[in-house]
């Protein structure tokens, strides 16, 4: 629903976030279950709220292809090639991260999976917390571990309703599934879980760019991140934001 306080609605998203506590945002692939990446409390609440192993990482969504390199101490060819074709899109990159980005959200590893969703409101939600020094947020899907990934803002409440303080309504997600995501730790880069865009896209851009073909391996995924949950009858605040 669209109205005249959803800039209002947006801003107590904001700074929720900025507080610690859990939102779930829409995305065009899925929702997506928020903490500020920056706090760590915030960070291992997400998956107290949907019981996921603390080894599985989370993606960190971001404003920009900049604020992605920031998290990057080795951002490669493959990698600015892929996000400058498909972002803000269903597109997550896997590089090394730095040290702006928590052990506690990439589950003790190395590397850290990073996204530019592409929807209106999550997009100025996170430009704002930029503003405010925040690295991005931690996002896995908006449901319990092992549930089927959310596309509306009823399906989180079903799932969620009690451990988490929000929903920001932004309708149905476009795409539906989740994201490609592509290793672009070392070169040629190689897609992990296919999603959003094809494999046979990702392959032709980066074979387009001399940089290889893009091949294709499964078996790793991604992960999630948490805070202090809400007690158990309380219902999530239901939020607005533009669809447009």
């Amino acid at each position: 629903m669209l109205g005249a306080d959803d800039e209002a609605d947006l801003a107590d998203a904001v700074d929720l976030l900025h507080r610690g506590r859990l939102v779930a945002v829409p995305t065009e692939t899925v929702y997506g279950l928020a903490a500020d990446a920056s706090n760590d409390e915030a960070v291992v609440s997400v998956f107290e709220a949907k019981g996921r192993p603390k080894t599985h990482p989370l993606i960190v969504h971001v404003a920009d292809v900049a604020h992605a390199r920031m998290l990057s101490r080795n951002w490669t060819p493959s990698a600015e090639v892929l996000a400058r074709a498909y972002w803000p899109g269903p597109l997550s990159i896997l590089t090394e991260r730095t040290n702006e980005v928590s052990p506690h959200v990439t589950g003790g590893r190395d590397t850290v999976v990073v996204r530019v969703p592409d929807h209106p409101a999550t997009l100025r939600l996170l430009n704002a917390l930029h503003i405010r020094g925040s690295v991005g947020i931690a996002a896995p899907s908006a449901n319990r571990f092992g549930s089927i990934s959310p596309t509306t803002a009823a399906h989180v409440l079903s799932d969620l309703d009690g451990r988490i303080d929000a929903i920001l309504d932004g309708g149905a997600c476009r795409v539906g599934v989740e994201s490609t995501i592509v290793d672009c730790t070392k070169e040629p880069a190689v897609i992990l879980r296919p999603g959003g865009v094809s494999v046979e896209d990702i392959s032709a851009c980066l074979a387009e760019r001399h940089l290889g073909d893009g091949g294709h391996r499964e078996g790793r995924r991604t992960g999630d991140a948490s805070l202090p949950l809400c007690t158990a009858d309380q219902t999530p605040r239901l939020f607005h934001a533009s669809r447009g």
